[in-house]
């Protein structure tokens, strides 16, 4: 099927655009604002420490092993087909967070949310992918991940009141309006479409290319195995069986995960071939250290900032807020850089300016003041992710073949999620917060404090890999679609 060729200053160009910008800004949204709630839920759900790190991990767990294999369903069976069903879903499993009695049900219903952002996530793009010209593609790629950029900049004053406001469960009943207006404009203007290739097999003629879900299973349950093991430990102890058949399922996971996908081949959901490329494998280590100090810091600082230094969620929120203007506004210039220079003074710099930040608020007390003492550092951090984040992305997709760049993509967006969901789930375990602690001022200090020093320890981990391993890649890429979804970037297709 061919999708028409829309233009940018047509309604249906417009509608369509519309409809990818409000579907990607639910889930930006929510990336945003749901560190922010986890003192308020926590509060109002009796939740431990291990139910707000699965209230996180349970979304990430699902995006970072599925959003391969979302985007693949919208290629077979239609673009926006698969793109409305990850609406509906994310919607549904939203409101289902916000009528949540206790925390088994909100990390159940987050488990669903994240399962619905894996179809949704690669298909807000790949619609403007598949259905603009090619003439205004550019154009409409441009202004889809400005205006995202501005919706994930409004995430903390939007959530931060209706937190405040009205309560937590607002921010996830926000996206049902949104979702409306997504399938009306969806239904409406945007075209369908899919990839119609096929592959030919010897004297058979054509067949379809297969779906690798085995391997999005293992993925799934390799990620879940260990995130148990972290998240539960502290209570259960190390030797307890639940936690030792966690532990072993994760590690039998991953080894049967690796040998399935050598066995595929191409035809694998991550093509093993791809890590002959030595820097196409330590940049995605870089990514996944780089994304677990980013996690670990916000799921910290959210917390301390309310529970310790008594912010309220609005101010909290736009604590965050130097960080996201400075991806948002700088992100390209440094992609423009890395382009000049080649990625490794920016992979290095970055992600050490971005340690001095975090040392810098390990510093802030319960009196803190937010122009002295929050700030700085916060405003440090992004200066130095703002150095990483275009620059990884372009070295990422230079590091391997054209007719890879969508997997290596996906990849790197998964290896990011990975890295989050790993940092959220042994944090807590390493600087001893469990139980109810982080109620309790005088051990949330503590574990703040040591939560910013192996953050930082990990960032300038970061920085050594790309000093000493990264190089420039031996082709340029666009530096305009970034893998991960942060302000300012683009998510895989």
């Amino acid at each position: 099927m061919t999708a028409p060729a829309l233009r940018m200053g047509t309604a249906p160009g417009r509608g369509t655009l519309l409809a990818a910008v409000l579907a990607s800004g639910m889930v930006f949204l929510d990336t945003t604002v749901v560190n922010v709630a986890l003192p308020r839920l926590g509060a109002d759900l009796g939740a431990t420490v291990s139910g707000l790190q699965w209230t996180i991990n349970g979304y990430l767990l699902m995006l970072a092993a599925f959003v391969l294999l979302g985007g693949a369903l919208g290629d077979r069976f239609g673009r926006r087909r698969v793109f409305l069903l990850g609406v509906a879903w994310f919607t549904i499993a939203s409101l289902l967070c916000g009528l949540a009695q206790d925390t088994g049900q909100l990390v159940a219903s987050r488990i669903l949310q994240g399962a619905g952002a894996a179809l949704l996530t690669p298909g807000s793009l790949s619609v403007l992918q598949a259905s603009f010209d090619p003439d205004d593609r550019g154009k409409a790629i441009g202004a889809w991940s400005g205006l995202s950029g501005v919706s994930t900049a409004l995430g903390p004053f939007v959530g931060g009141w209706l937190i405040d406001a009205l309560s937590w469960r607002w921010i996830f009943f926000l996206n049902v309006p949104l979702a409306v207006l997504v399938v009306l404009a969806a239904m409406r203007w945007v075209p369908e479409s899919r990839d119609e290739d096929v592959s030919r097999t010897e004297g058979t003629g054509r067949r379809r290319r297969r779906f690798d879900v085995l391997g999005a299973l293992l993925g799934a349950i390799a990620l879940a195995g260990v995130a148990y093991t972290l998240i539960d430990a502290p209570t259960r102890g190390f030797g307890s069986v639940p936690v030792l058949s966690a532990a072993l399922a994760g590690v039998l996971g991953a080894v049967v995960f690796v040998l399935v996908e050598r066995r595929r081949g191409d035809t694998a959901m991550l093509p093993t071939g791809l890590f002959t490329s030595r820097l196409f494998s330590v940049l995605n280590v870089f990514t996944v250290v780089v994304y677990a100090a980013l996690s670990g810091f916000t799921f910290f600082l959210a917390v301390y900032l309310q529970n310790v230094v008594g912010w309220s969620a609005f101010r909290t929120g736009i604590a965050l807020l130097p960080m996201t203007i400075l991806l948002l506004i700088g992100s390209p210039r440094a992609g423009a850089l890395s382009a000049r220079i080649g990625p490794r003074l920016p992979l290095t710099v970055g992600p050490t300016i971005a340690a001095a930040g975090l040392l810098l608020l390990r510093g802030a007390g319960p009196d803190a003041s937010y122009w002295w003492d929050v700030v700085p550092g916060v405003t440090l951090f992004g200066v130095g992710l703002t150095l990483v984040v275009a620059p990884l992305t372009a070295s990422v997709l230079a590091a391997v073949g054209d007719r890879f760049a969508g997997v290596a993509s996906g990849f790197n967006n998964a290896a990011s999620r990975a890295g989050s969901l790993l940092a959220v789930a042994a944090l807590p375990l390493l600087v001893g917060l469990s139980g109810t602690d982080y109620e309790q001022p005088a051990e949330l200090t503590s574990a703040y404090r040591s939560a910013m020093v192996w953050c930082a320890g990990l960032l300038l981990a970061g920085a050594a890999l790309a000093v000493l391993l990264i190089h420039r890649p031996p082709r340029a890429a666009p530096a305009s679609q970034p893998c991960h979804t942060l302000p300012a970037s683009t998510p895989p297709r």
